[in-house]
């Protein structure tokens, strides 16, 4: 696994251990897709949706779905490739996340990124 989903894996494990309730967590990624949320997809669209909106646990999503996602106290950023994709999600993910932004990944990366205008 990519080192900045193990990082977000492990901001998400901290953030459960301190109370943070588990429908409270977003996590998108910025290429390929959490493990979790591939599996799930394999359900199809409509049942995987179907668990983001009854926010009972952590969800995992794709960041081009950034849209989609409604917006939660935390959310977590796995910048694991698509920096084309970082720059558009960025701000829809500090628009979603009410309470808490993390960003996981090569700093040199998101800096680059941020400092293109973001």
């Amino acid at each position: 696994m990519d080192g900045a989903l193990d990082a977000a894996e492990e901001a998400v494990d901290l953030l459960l251990e301190t109370g943070r309730a588990p429908g409270d967590i977003l996590v998108l990624t910025t290429g390929d897709q959490h493990p979790w949320a591939a599996h799930e997809l394999s359900f199809g669209d409509a049942a995987y949706w179907a668990q983001h909106d009854a926010r009972d646990d952590v969800f995992f999503a794709d960041a081009a779905a950034v849209e989609r996602a409604s917006a939660r106290p935390v959310v977590v950023v796995a910048v694991n490739g698509g920096d084309d994709t970082l720059a558009r999600v960025l701000p829809a993910a500090m628009t979603r996340a009410s309470a808490l932004l993390i960003v996981c990944g090569d700093p040199q990366r998101i800096n680059q990124v941020l400092g293109a205008g973001v």
